[in-house]
């Protein structure tokens, strides 16, 4: 199967070590992916308006990219971006008339159908590898170490384009047992994390961030796992202001699955990108003697 990799625009600056640690996990898996050509933003969510076409181009053009190329799905790492290219898609599959002015509109483009599987990450390492491989390739286990799963609104709904059914998290925490960690169940895995309602409050002013943090502390976690930018810069970036403001009683260490997924792999502690998380994450990985030296 030939699989386009789809990083979207957050993961080339913002969020590198989501990206980063996922490229080098799949090498040392063995899953061979091709970044896309001339792929563009996917619109970073899915209009709901039934009636507002033009904002199903940005995602499109990125599937019918795909199916210029040859391939026959297309991966993403962001929860934001795998739910708007799946929702599109199964609006091109589905809805005749909508599919066929969105061609028509793009009437310089090859038509789309909706030939090409969306997957998410997670799904991918599933299906094509599954978590025995995953455990045969492990290094570095993930002992001692308690991970919460956070999945955020988007990963699960709506039900029909979600990795795995509501109030399932299966395939975070089976990922994490097999690398070796403890894991933490919390009511809040699947709750908002306030999105971006941050563009419009001060910072710290985010309740919603501070409910999922303080469930996961509460429970014993010892890091919040997380797929999505937008999740990571309100659980994660915040956290001092919330902490200042009162609204949390102790900070959690946040970080991307993949990059996990990279430390149990053995890859070395310069390609996860942790420059980019809070200082406490790679002194929480510091102190369970994870990382390893290039």
């Amino acid at each position: 199967m030939k699989i386009s990799y789809y990083p979207g625009c957050t993961l080339k600056y913002k969020a590198k070590n989501l990206e980063t640690a996922a490229l080098a996990s799949l090498d040392a898996l063995g899953i061979e992916v091709e970044e896309m050509d001339r792929w563009n933003c996917c619109g970073a969510v899915f209009s709901l308006a039934n009636d507002d076409l033009i904002h199903m181009v940005g995602p499109v053009r990125n599937l019918l990219r795909a199916k210029e190329q040859g391939a026959e799905a297309i991966v993403t790492l962001c929860s934001m971006c795998y739910n708007t290219l799946a929702r599109a898609n199964l609006l091109m599959k589905n809805d005749p008339v909508k599919r066929d002015t969105i061609n028509r509109f793009m009437d310089d483009e090859i038509d789309y159908f909706g030939e090409v599987e969306v997957y998410h990450f997670l799904n991918l390492i599933k299906n094509e590898i599954g978590w025995e491989a995953v455990q045969e390739k492990v290094k570095t286990p993930l002992t001692d170490l308690k991970v919460a799963s956070y999945y955020g609104c988007t990963l699960q709904r709506p039900e029909e384009v979600g990795i795995e059914p509501i109030g399932k998290f299966s395939l975070m925490n089976e990922l994490f047992s097999t690398l070796g960690a403890e894991i933490v169940t919390f009511d809040g895995a699947d709750k908002c994390c306030g999105s971006y309602q941050v563009m419009c409050e001060e910072i710290g002013d985010n309740n919603a961030a501070a409910k999922v943090l303080s469930a996961a502390s509460t429970n014993g976690a010892e890091a919040l796992v997380t797929s999505c930018p937008l999740c990571e810069f309100n659980l994660g970036k915040q956290q001092d202001a919330l902490l200042d403001k009162g609204r949390i009683t102790e900070t959690l260490p946040t970080l991307y699955f993949t990059q996990l997924l990279a430390i149990s792999l053995g890859i070395a502690s310069e390609e996860l990108g942790l420059e980019l998380n809070d200082a406490q994450v790679a002194q929480l990985l510091e102190s369970k003697k994870l990382l390893v030296a290039a």
